[in-house]
């Protein structure tokens, strides 16, 4: 049965105007939901957002808004079948690729809602630092302090997760004391519409707080103002759009993007074969090449490996890939499902195509499906394939295309200094991952790579046993990343409340001062 997804504006559900767009289950191609575009006006969307629903959440207060955060995140728990068969319906997860979905998404809220505990009990300001002694007078000072924005913040987010990037920017939002207009990605907006859906029954949300627009109303970019912050994840290309257009750069629209990134991962000379360090980087190469079918922004695109370990690596993951089974992730069995929607399958058979033209493979999954009867022909699936090449040889397609898809590149190196000199010109990535128990190695490597990632995971036999991989975004640590991976951050604990609140320095008489930013 076919479903209607609605946008959420004014307070209330609305229908649109625009043609109907279908939502497709992209392991059959039959139609799961529809849509249309509009219905509404977006200046007076914006306006109550601003006005009704900043008004209120502004009047909770920080531990308040914390503890609407912790009421959030249980209702993400107590909903989660529903949203993860959502998942599997229209983004073509398996049922554990959507279960990291929702529950990351649940924990993301949960964190926040304990960050928001140790903020003040009342008001809206935040210290930051020390008051500072201004002149010759002990009498004068100055304090800056943090503020909310009395915008919004539109998030714009990606299909690979719908709830999870949906709450990574909204939380931080939320406990700012600032309401969010979330636009999901409209090929796999089914589990975003419905948790909107159960957060907006709940009650748990003030009037105001939360607003969710489909397709392409117009104006969604060019009406924010100087009082509003935009957060987006995606393409370089559509990043770039967004900083170039006018409105956005002459009213200095707060900005933060997530975009392409062709994550690093590279496996020290002294890590022997078969060993648990050498374990681990192989099974966290095998998960981020299947986890979503490759569709992650933090999956590891480069491998950098010893040319003395290049032929375990390859047999390792050859047969892990043997045991894969590939298909309709509502048939048993199945461990990896396709890629979102049609769009996103042409995009990453075109890098394919690009990479298998200059490099060759090193290991690749079944060509076999696991369907249902009559849908053997259907679904946007694609092969895992791992390509090979060297330091020495690599052409320049290993870092400028993200297939964002289950494919990766094993680079063969012999010299640390000149791999290192490789993964820079990765261009900026979100995450490099170093695999070693020589300490001298990975001070050097880490140091290294740092300035090039938003963040480095460090896997020794000591963390083997519980490590969770470099791909998982956690919520008390940046994520985000310079050059090509957008400049941006988002999550970073307490870190994430700087995109929507307002840094500003308060001086004068101290005493004055002090009563002025009491709460």
């Amino acid at each position: 049965m076919t479903s209607t997804l609605r946008s959420f504006v004014c307070g209330s559900f609305v229908d649109g105007d625009a043609a109907t767009t279908d939502l497709l289950n992209p392991a059959t191609e039959e139609v799961v939901a529809q849509f249309r575009s509009g219905g509404f006006d977006t200046a007076k969307a914006y306006a109550y957002a601003r006005e009704v629903g900043g008004a209120k959440l502004r009047a909770m207060g920080f531990r308040e808004r914390a503890a609407m955060l912790k009421k959030l995140a249980d209702l993400c728990y107590a909903k989660r079948d529903e949203l993860i068969e959502l998942g599997m319906l229209n983004a073509g997860n398996t049922r554990g690729d959507a279960k990291f979905d929702v529950d990351g998404a649940a924990s993301v809220l949960a964190t926040y809602a304990e960050l928001g505990a140790t903020l003040p009990e009342k008001g809206n300001v935040i210290h930051d630092g020390e008051a500072i002694s201004l002149g010759t007078s002990s009498r004068l000072l100055g304090q800056h302090v943090r503020i909310p924005i009395e915008g919004v913040a539109l998030l714009i987010n990606a299909y690979n997760f719908p709830a999870w990037n949906f709450i990574e920017k909204a939380a931080a939002s939320w406990l700012s004391g600032v309401p969010v207009v979330c636009k999901p990605a409209t090929a796999t907006a089914c589990m975003a519409a419905r948790l909107v859906e159960r957060m907006i029954e709940s009650g748990i949300l003030p009037e105001g707080a939360l607003s969710f627009v489909l397709g392409q109303p117009p104006g969604l970019v060019e009406l924010l103002d100087e009082r509003d912050a935009l957060s987006f994840t995606g393409s370089t290309a559509t990043g770039t759009f967004l900083r170039s257009i006018q409105s956005i750069r002459a009213k200095s629209v707060r900005l933060n993007i997530e975009a392409d990134s062709v994550n690093a991962a590279i496996l020290g000379g002294d890590v022997e074969n078969g060993s648990e360090t050498f374990d681990l980087f192989v099974n966290d190469l095998f998960r981020d090449l299947t986890q979503k079918a490759g569709q992650k922004c933090t999956a590891i695109r480069r491998a950098f490996v010893p040319e003395s370990l290049i032929d375990a690596v390859k047999d390792g993951l050859a047969s892990r890939l043997a045991d894969l089974k590939i298909g309709d992730p509502a048939v048993d069995g199945v461990r990896m499902g396709p890629l979102a929607s049609k769009a996103a399958h042409a995009t990453a058979r075109d890098g394919l195509v690009r990479m298998r033209e200059m490099l060759g493979v090193a290991a690749s999954g079944s060509t076999e499906r696991l369907t249902k009867p009559g849908f053997e022909k259907k679904g946007f699936f694609e092969t895992p394939t791992v390509f090979e090449t060297s330091v020495a040889k690599m052409p320049s397609v290993v870092n400028e295309v993200e297939v964002f898809g289950p494919a990766s590149t094993l680079i063969a190196y012999d010299d640390v200094d000149a791999m290192l000199s490789a993964v820079r010109k990765g261009g900026g990535s979100l995450v490099a991952s170093v695999y070693s128990d020589d300490r001298a190695f990975l001070k050097k490597t880490v140091l290294a790579v740092s300035t090039w990632h938003g963040r480095v995971y460090v896997g020794t036999k000591k963390t083997a046993g519980g490590s969770i991989g470099p791909g998982t975004a956690l919520p008390q640590l940046k994520h985000g990343g310079p050059g090509r991976a957008g400049g941006g951050e988002e999550l970073g604990g307490l870190r994430a409340l700087d995109h929507t609140m307002h840094r500003v320095a308060i001086q004068g008489y101290g005493p004055m001062v002090e009563a002025i930013l009491a709460p």
